[in-house]
């Protein structure tokens, strides 16, 4: 079993930039693909990006090309998605989670991933 636990939302301006981060627990991180995941109020949970095990490999949702990036570090047991030029419409609540086709990337659909952390909100002000 994995636990993951988000740090780093809060409030920014747009065009502003935060960095993410989701720390796991266990020992079997590197076996886990991993992946981010937004909800904003009113909304459909909806893919942002995800990693593959041994880093690397990534895929973005066009929404978020050429403005995210997610990178782990696995002698950390780590995630991150770094953010750069934010838009309001990037608010919501960010979510780590964990999936074992741990090769694979463009796994976008939530049901897909096992393991959740809680979450944590990001806000950008106009």
């Amino acid at each position: 079993q994995v636990q993951l636990v988000e740090s780093g939302g809060g409030l920014v301006q747009a065009g502003g930039s935060l960095r993410l981060s989701c720390a796991a627990s266990g020992r079997t991180f590197s076996s886990y693909a991993m992946g981010w995941f937004r909800q904003a109020p009113g909304k459909e949970r909806e893919f942002v990006a995800d990693i593959k095990s041994s880093g690397g490999n990534t895929y973005y949702a066009d929404s978020v090309k050429g403005r995210f990036t997610i990178s782990r570090d696995n002698a950390k047991n780590t995630v991150y998605l770094q953010m750069n030029s934010l838009k309001p419409e990037d608010t919501a609540v960010y979510s780590c989670a964990a999936r074992l086709t741990g090769n694979k990337v463009g796994v976008t659909r939530s049901r897909y991933y096992a393991y959740w952390g809680q979450g944590t909100q990001v806000t950008v002000s106009s």
